[in-house]
């Protein structure tokens, strides 16, 4: 890919560019077990933790937003609940990894003292440490700022992804911004990033969710962008894009799945049916890549897509 730039389009035009252009192919719904009746979405692609493919992933009562994070391991074809993980009180589980250290983080979300569903405000959490059990906090990031992700560059420098809104009387904006070292990762740096401009029409949104180092130097952005309806009906979809870290120059947003790939299931809410949450790519040697993805805020599925970033 090559990096370059253009006018911010709509997600109605990308979508219908993304419906004339996409290869047939077809999703499918992840098991998971050993969490009642609660649901399982918004999870991170499988990654390695002493020696076994783990996923993290959003545990709630379809009823509320008060969420888990939990890990989960695969047995049989299901994914269970890992046997002594730690369990974090957060929303929309992230990982990534820098020098060999695990990075874990989630939003945390604060609610009204005397009214428990209704949210308040949230900020983005961090972690780290070698093993699952080993994590412990190190950074936040400024209140309701969500979509903050790290990627570990050629240079040993950190690039750092975030997502400011509103900014102006724009809904939101994706910033960038480089640290040398983890202890450096502050509310006051993530506030100065600079904007990716020219992403999203202003009354639409976005973020990224997961970021890798390609081989040619430049930053492929796994994310969604988002647009709501009359009736403040959602709709999210996943997408890819690449950053040059060196001109900090980017390319265009392109579409990489849509709801109807996947099979049909429950939502949490009727303004949520058409929703995809991208958690994270698997990529492989074939020209292809696993998407994981959370549907409908309601379960998790994974689909087999080309790889957006080559």
């Amino acid at each position: 890919m090559q990096a370059s730039a253009q006018q911010a389009q709509s997600c109605a035009v990308l979508f219908e560019r993304f419906q004339r252009e996409r290869p047939d192919r077809r999703g499918e719904k992840l098991v998971f077990s050993g969490v009642g009746e609660r649901d399982v979405y918004n999870i991170t692609a499988p990654f390695q933790d002493e020696g076994e493919w783990v996923i993290a992933g959003r545990v709630e009562d379809r009823s509320s937003e008060r969420s888990e994070v939990m890990f989960f391991v695969e047995r049989d074809g299901e994914w269970v609940v890992r046997e002594g993980a730690p369990v974090f009180a957060l929303q929309d589980p992230f990982v990534s990894f820098i020098r060999g250290e695990l990075i874990f983080g989630g939003v945390e979300v604060y609610f009204d003292g005397d009214d428990p569903h209704y949210v308040t405000s949230w900020r983005t959490v961090f972690y780290r440490g070698f093993r699952i059990r080993d994590l412990e906090p190190f950074a936040k990031g400024p209140l309701t700022m969500k979509d903050i992700r790290l990627v570990e560059l050629n240079s040993g420098r950190i690039g750092v992804f975030t997502r400011p809104m509103p900014v102006g009387d724009a809904r939101a904006m994706i910033g960038y911004l480089e640290i040398g070292e983890l202890d450096e990762l502050t509310e006051q740096a993530m506030e100065k990033a600079d904007l990716l401009y020219d992403q999203f029409i202003k009354v639409e949104w976005g973020g990224g969710n997961e970021a890798h180092l390609l081989r040619n130097g430049l930053i492929g952005v796994l994310g969604h962008v988002a647009r709501m309806d009359e009736g403040n009906i959602r709709h999210y979809y996943p997408m890819a894009f690449a950053y040059d870290p060196e001109n900090r120059t980017h390319t265009p947003i392109k579409l990489i799945a849509s709801r109807d790939m996947f099979p049909d299931g429950p939502a949490k809410r009727p303004d949520l049916e058409d929703v995809l949450f991208s958690g994270g790519l698997r990529r492989h040697e074939d020209g292809t890549a696993t998407l994981y993805t959370g549907v409908s805020d309601a379960e998790a599925h994974r689909i087999v897509i080309d790889d957006p970033f080559l």
